[in-house]
């Protein structure tokens, strides 16, 4: 009941916190098929990317408000989600369920308006979400491709935005590969952090294990790599001098950094925010990110 007595800006900030802004760096990979189509110095199709790039956020906020209010009880004893907006009792959850309903139907128009086909995948997109707080967490394996599954999402959600001429399809089997890959490392984590209390938080962490979920990222990790040199020397929207080969390093070196830090430095956060917690890890990234760029747009 407090937030109901608070000032309005207070309540708007812990709502804010609640729908998690440092995650929405997930959803960047809209801007794949702007960057790799090379319109990313066109300013409609950046302006559209950008604006689909926002309502991915606010939806994406609203799955995190709907998360948090079916998982309140167990948020209050893990160490870390104890202390978001509504497990701290800083948020009242009648203002959470307000935003979760309100925002996908405040944003149907402008998505529609934007394009009927963004329209469709971002709210396939919410849907999955959805689904997967729901029902999909608590299915073995199927709980962390419906996860991969987002990304893919929302790599899909950017193409008609920028009307896509030569965007190869193998950047989607990366996009899903990688994405398995950071799924079964955050099972890993959220196993390692919580300990014997793993199970009590999080049910479905009984059907996994480290040594299972090693065997996993080990998999992918190795078909990552060989689905990402293939892109690299046979995409037919590549420079013909094969010189995207360059970024390969890049990958490799970014994949066994983050093994080094989990295995070696025993690092718990999730992929997501060890990437920019550790300077190595995150200037790998920044690094590939510029170099394919510049082979894409200046040979």
């Amino acid at each position: 009941m407090k937030a109901l007595v608070w000032p309005r800006g207070r309540t708007l900030a812990a709502l804010a916190r609640s729908m998690r802004p440092r995650q929405w760096i997930k959803n960047v990979f809209i801007f794949a098929p702007l960057v790799f189509d090379e319109k990313l110095l066109r300013p409609e199709p950046l302006g559209r990317t950008v604006a689909g790039f926002l309502i991915l956020c606010l939806l994406s906020g609203a799955v995190y408000l709907f998360n948090d209010l079916q998982d309140l009880e167990r948020d209050r004893q893990h160490p870390r989600k104890r202390n978001r907006p509504l497990a701290a009792g800083e948020l009242d959850p009648r203002v959470a369920w307000g935003a979760t309903l309100l925002i996908p139907l405040g944003l149907a128009y402008p998505a529609l308006a934007l394009d009927p086909l963004f329209a469709l995948l971002a709210y396939v997109y919410w849907g999955l979400n959805l689904a997967y707080s729901l029902w999909l967490k608590h299915q073995v394996i199927l709980d962390v491709l419906a996860l991969a599954s987002g990304y893919v999402l929302r790599v899909a959600a950017g193409v008609p935005l920028v009307q896509v001429e030569r965007f190869s399809p193998w950047l989607y089997l990366c996009t899903l590969l990688l994405a398995l890959f950071i799924g079964f490392a955050k099972r890993r984590q959220e196993i390692i952090l919580l300990g014997e209390n793993a199970r009590n938080h999080r049910a479905i962490l009984e059907e996994y294990t480290v040594r299972f979920l090693d065997e996993m990222m080990g998999v992918v990790m190795a078909a990552t790599i060989v689905a990402y040199s293939l892109y690299t020397f046979s995409a037919s929207n590549l420079p013909s001098n094969h010189a995207m080969m360059l970024t390969i390093p890049f990958v490799l070196y970014g994949i066994f950094r983050y093994l080094y830090l989990i295995h070696v430095r025993g690092e718990t956060a999730p992929p997501d925010e060890l990437v920019l917690k550790d300077l190595p890890l995150l200037l790998t990234v920044i690094l590939w990110g510029v170099t394919a760029i510049l082979i894409l747009y200046l040979m």
